[in-house]
């Protein structure tokens, strides 16, 4: 399985949308669990930037964050 941030974000999305269905919201407990998740890949996600960061992006991927060409933006901000 490779997930990318795209598909949690399209992950995150169907579920706000399930919960505003009005003929059959999904359960608050469910959504809660897939909210819990999303951050804790989030999280993941913050690490792997920096990561990437400290190894000045030459290169270094899990592929989980598809673009790495914003990656020399960030390195522009956080050398100011």
């Amino acid at each position: 399985m490779n997930n990318k941030m795209t598909d949690l974000r399209n992950h995150l999305f169907a579920t706000l949308e399930a919960l505003q269905d009005l003929e059959k919201p999904m359960d608050i407990e469910r959504a809660k669990a897939i909210a819990e998740v999303g951050k804790v890949l989030v999280d993941s996600a913050k690490v792997e930037v920096m990561y990437m960061k400290v190894m000045d992006g030459d290169g270094v991927s899990t592929g989980f964050i598809e673009s790495e060409k914003a990656l020399p933006a960030i390195k522009a901000l956080t050398h100011a």
